[in-house]
């Protein structure tokens, strides 16, 4: 049987950060959380045909901020999938989002008892005037403490990081790797800060020859700690590689619950052929349309609502080959061309694999990619400019 992962979505904040864009609200001007759990439990047994129920490899619950709901709760939707065939266990890598000033270590030991076993710490610096200055609500001594508290008890928990902020320094840069290693962070997200020209923070950024130092700096500061980059965005000590993040960049089954959640099938639901490309579908971001849609589901099937709605897409070769490049791209072990044979295979797999190598093979010359036996791996010069080389390996339908 194929892995599975499950996504939930939990949309409640203290406050909305200023260069946040998920689909989130302050949690006093919505719905209570309770009500909020229902529907998700509602669309778990609404949708649990489109997934074959099995042990979990994984289970994510993501936001916003789940640790701002009473911990009772996140025990009750793990129960609800339990209840129909979507088991977790010692196997399952059971993710939550926490935030600095929303866990204690009451609500801690709930999490533990229910097998919530890693946790994702949005503390983004322990710069007090950047947090002010990015609207979060905790400062760098809740977040010390929330760390600590972790360590405590030997939990795996990975650390948020945010970078190039309007008058950020290497220094405080520095300091927030530093203290994140020595407080037990075995894994490291290094975001840059991306907001659209106009936006407040756009002003008084570090240049972008001052964010590639940056980046830079973060990644000589953790592979010197012991850290490996696995993805682009990612960094992990040996074996605390997140594998829940891995079944997106993988080609592997996820199921999306809860507000703008997004899902991915391998089969197209219609069709069981060779020309099966995959399944995606999604939830709306408006919290009110997606109630309204849970609490009116009729008798239809959950395909059928999904197509009624315009909430789904059946993927294409080209666009299946666009997803298979760049997920692959990011990941240290790159673009594995047996591993494409095998999910490509078929009459265009000759034209596919020399349109790959079509493409590679400059970048190589210009020491972009690096060119293993059997794989293309972005080197350091090509991991600055990603986004570029990804356009690169964005197909039209009439290319393939």
């Amino acid at each position: 049987m194929s892995s599975l992962g499950v996504y939930i979505h939990i949309p409640y904040c203290l406050q909305r950060c200023t260069y946040c864009d998920f689909a989130t609200y302050v949690h006093t001007e919505i719905r209570p959380p309770q009500d909020y759990v229902k529907l998700v439990k509602k669309e778990i047994s609404i949708q649990k045909q489109l997934f074959q129920p099995q042990p979990l490899t994984t289970l994510y619950f993501g936001g916003g901020t789940p640790s701002l709901l009473p911990a009772v709760l996140i025990v009750e939707l793990i129960q609800e999938l339990a209840k129909f065939g979507y088991t977790t266990g010692p196997q399952t890598e059971i993710t939550i989002e926490i935030n600095p000033a929303t866990i204690d270590e009451k609500k801690l030991e709930v999490y533990l008892k229910a097998g919530v076993n890693r946790f994702s710490v949005g503390a983004q610096t322990f710069a007090d005037r950047l947090l002010k200055m990015v609207h979060r609500e905790h400062n760098a001594q809740q977040t010390r403490e929330t760390l600590r508290l972790l360590q405590k008890y030997n939990l795996n928990y990975s650390f948020d990081l945010l970078f190039a902020m309007p008058t950020q320094t290497l220094g405080e840069l520095r300091q927030d790797l530093e203290i994140a290693v020595e407080l037990g962070a075995k894994h490291i997200s290094p975001y840059c800060l991306t907001v659209p020209e106009g936006h407040p923070l756009s002003k008084n950024r570090p240049l972008e020859e001052e964010q590639i130092e940056m980046f830079q700096n973060i990644d000589q500061a953790l592979l010197k700690s012991g850290f490996q980059q696995y993805e682009i965005s990612n960094y992990a000590l040996k074996g605390f590689e997140s594998k829940h993040n891995l079944l997106y960049w993988t080609d592997e089954e996820f199921w999306g619950l809860g507000l703008s959640a997004h899902s991915y099938k391998k089969t197209n639901f219609t069709s069981f052929d060779d020309n099966t490309w995959g399944s995606r579908f999604w939830n709306i971001n408006s919290l009110d349309v997606y109630a309204r849609q849970i609490e009116n589901h009729n008798t239809q099937s959950s395909l059928q609502n999904l197509q009624k709605l315009k909430q789904i897409e059946i993927l294409r070769l080209h666009q299946a080959l666009t997803d298979f490049c760049h997920t692959s791209l990011r990941l240290s072990s790159g673009l594995n061309l047996d591993q494409l044979q095998q999910k490509f295979a078929g009459p265009l797999l000759k034209d596919i694999l020399e349109k790959i190598k079509t493409l590679a093979q400059p970048l190589v010359s210009r020491g972009l990619f690096l060119a293993h036996q059997n794989s293309y791996v972005l080197s350091e010069a090509g991991r600055l400019i990603s986004n570029q080389i990804f356009e690169k390996f964005t197909f039209l339908e009439d290319e393939i």
